[in-house]
């Protein structure tokens, strides 16, 4: 069913819309999938705050161009879906590429991450680091590891003291009869 051009309008408004939001986008080829696997796909990547939609190569090219990216020509060829990744880019890599395990028709053609274009590759690294509270959890602790240690330095000495005035007070205090 051919779509109308008001139709196209509105939706490559949407895409522009939703790639400005997007923290990464990525492209995947989707030859030969049935419907219930695009299906449990997109539910997927729902589940991190993320969106999956079927676009004809036209408007995805159009759409990326408009937001400011200079799209490689292999990706816009063949079947193309779009994903996008709203909150956490890591996460929503991590979760299309559960989606994807065992699905040979599906292929990483690559992506955006800010002002980066990112190979496969680089996706499929991208879906191999900690989820951002992890990442955020780890930070915190390299950041707090040093404070701590000062901390624990700067009272050593007044708790070697104490021990020695307890061992001192224990030793000389009167055992009574």
């Amino acid at each position: 069913m051919a779509k109308s051009k008001v139709l196209k309008e509105t939706m490559l408004t949407q895409y522009v819309e939703w790639v400005g939001k997007s923290q990464a986008v990525v492209l995947v080829e989707y030859s030969g999938l049935k419907m219930s696997n695009l299906d449990a796909i997109r539910l997927k990547v729902r589940e991190v705050g993320g969106e999956f939609h079927i676009v004809k190569n036209t408007l995805a090219k159009l759409a990326l161009e408009k937001a400011g990216f200079k799209v490689p020509a292999d990706y816009a060829e063949r079947s193309t879906a779009i994903g996008f990744a709203f909150s956490d880019p890591a996460g929503f890599a991590k979760a299309l590429m559960e989606a994807t395990k065992g699905l040979e028709a599906v292929k990483i053609k690559g992506g955006f991450m800010g002002a980066a274009t990112l190979k496969p590759a680089e996706v499929k690294a991208l879906a191999s680091l900690p989820p951002l509270p992890v990442m955020r959890a780890q930070l915190l602790g390299i950041l707090q590891a040093p404070a701590s240690k000062l901390v624990r330095t700067l009272a050593e000495p007044g708790r070697q003291v104490a021990y020695v005035v307890r061992a001192y007070s224990e030793k000389a205090a009167p055992v009574a009869a």
